[in-house]
């Protein structure tokens, strides 16, 4: 269990507890043909859109961007995920590059959320049908223990 005064988790280290922003770098638009040509891929620009937004808004300090490589999403077009040790984490589709400062506001609200949870109405509009599923914490990784986890 992490420890809450000092979120070390035992190590000697503390926890890293910025939002991860996990970009899938080879998605494609939504309703692409999979034959169809993606170079680039739709996810790599959005991860551009990303970086430039975060570099911009002297941001990139808050959010953790991991590239990844299939997100296994390819019905909802480019994904990504929002994750944050012992928070619900989040999967979003239909993103696009335009969506850069939409996604990273999010993630900043998600940031400052003690359990990960964002409410609809804390999300762009742009984003309000993009979430398409969360997970909840592993158990281990809680802040609190909670009854029957």
């Amino acid at each position: 269990m992490v420890d809450p005064e000092n979120r070390t988790n035992g190590e000697s280290e503390p926890r890293d507890r910025r939002p991860v922003l996990h970009i899938c770098m080879t998605c494609r638009p939504a309703g692409a043909a999979p034959d169809a040509p993606n170079d680039p891929a739709a996810g790599s620009e959005f991860h551009d859109a990303i970086q430039r937004r975060l570099s911009a808004r002297r941001l990139e300090s808050s959010i953790r961007v991991n590239p990844i490589n299939c997100m296994a999403n390819c019905e909802q077009g480019c994904s990504a995920a929002l994750s944050s040790p012992g928070k619900w984490s989040y999967i979003a589709g239909f993103l696009r590059a335009e969506l850069a400062d939409d996604v990273i506001d999010y993630a900043l609200v998600y940031g400052a959320s003690r359990t990960g949870v964002v409410m609809p109405s804390k999300r762009a509009p742009s984003l309000r049908d993009a979430v398409v599923a969360r997970v909840p914490a592993h158990p281990d990784d809680l802040l609190e223990q909670r009854d029957g986890a």
